[in-house]
């Protein structure tokens, strides 16, 4: 592990040099490439750089020990023997996480697709909470979101809504989110007072580019028709919703929330490229299902993640077994403890598993 810290600490010295080359600043790809790759390189070797820093610590103090007689003086070195210590495990604990292989797509913005499952008007109702849960959290990132596709129930509820949320790394915070949801709670139009469980599913997907999948123009039937349902000016009285279907795979796409026809078909097809770069990754974490049955987070999409009990306030992660009491500031979007909690626990069982493989 240490060859390979002193290679990238080199890497990144050499990195350094080049950035303040003119010849580079002024080829804008080359630069930009370095700039990604010192920003990847930087936290790695700041933790390299404190832990070298504590062994040094840790061997004057230990020489101290050694060649002092007086007793307070012995102390002090003992003290701060004790604290080196501490930060020399520390420092190796969090350099054998980052040097984990990143997912390759952890900087990637996110499509989010929540559809209502099992629980007819009361999950759409629950669908349409989730959405605004997801809208809210971005928001407190400080990241974008933008409505792909949407379908209504037209008193509240979500059958379906894809949405892109725009930021750096939302990827990686995100990931976590997918599987089913489950709402556990009294609907309004129950006068037996019983608590009803439905049910949501969420998938998120890293946001494909056009690098990422090619799209065989052959293989796409595109339609063009009028948009239905509430919407601005204009919005019902021309051809602009776009509709694609992706014979291969079945996958249909319809897209309506803007009112130009080229805007919706950029966004279909924005779309079709995600789901099917999404169905990429996934038949590659299936061909990996015992490496990935390990971790946190596996990507099924048919797997119970989460809990939201409403008579008790209660929000419950049955992956990591990890409860809030927090209902409402969850579904304001207060779901730090949660992806935090899951990404330590992944990056425990990937740990755990590298340390098996050596």
């Amino acid at each position: 592990m240490f060859d390979r810290l002193e290679e990238l600490e080199n890497k990144l010295e050499q990195i350094m040099k080049e950035l303040s080359d003119p010849d580079v600043v002024s080829d804008q790809n080359r630069f930009r490439r370095l700039m990604k790759e010192q920003s990847d390189l930087t936290p790695i070797v700041e933790k390299y750089r404190e832990y070298k820093k504590a062994k040094e610590t840790e061997e004057e103090s230990l020489m101290l020990l050694d060649e002092e007689s007086d007793e307070e003086m012995r102390e002090l070195a003992k003290e701060e023997l004790a604290e080196s210590k501490a930060a020399i495990e520390r420092c190796e604990q969090e350099l054998k996480i980052l040097l984990l292989p990143k997912d390759a797509n952890d900087d990637k913005n996110v499509v989010v697709e929540i559809r209502a499952g099992v629980g007819g008007e009361e999950a759409a109702l629950f669908a349409a909470e989730l959405y605004r849960m997801y809208q809210h959290y971005a928001e407190s990132k400080r990241w974008k979101t933008e409505l792909i596709s949407i379908d209504d129930t037209g008193i509240g509820g979500l059958k379906d809504v894809n949405f892109l949320i725009k930021g750096k790394g939302a990827f990686s915070k995100l990931k976590y989110e997918s599987g089913v949801h489950r709402v556990q709670r009294v609907p309004e139009t129950e006068s037996g007072g019983r608590i009803h469980t439905s049910a949501a599913s969420v998938a998120i997907m890293p946001e494909a580019e056009e690098v990422d999948i090619e799209i065989n123009e052959k293989d796409i039937r595109i339609d063009v028709m009028r948009a239905s349902g509430n919407g601005g000016q204009c919005v019902n009285t021309t051809d602009s919703a776009v509709r694609l279907t992706h014979y291969p795979t079945g996958i249909v796409i319809y897209s309506q929330t803007e009112k130009s026809q080229i805007q919706n078909k950029a966004k279909a097809f924005a779309l079709l490229r995600t789901k099917l770069y999404d169905l990429e990754l996934q038949k590659a974490h299936d061909a990996e299902s015992e490496a990935r049955r390990s971790q946190i987070g596996s990507g099924d999409r048919s797997e119970k993640v989460r809990t939201y009990n409403f008579p008790q306030s209660r929000v419950t992660d049955h992956r990591i077994k990890l409860t809030s009491y927090d209902l409402n500031g969850v579904l304001n979007g207060d779901l730090d403890n949660f992806i935090d909690a899951l990404t330590a626990a992944d990056q425990a069982a990937k740990l755990s598993k590298m340390e098996e493989d050596e």
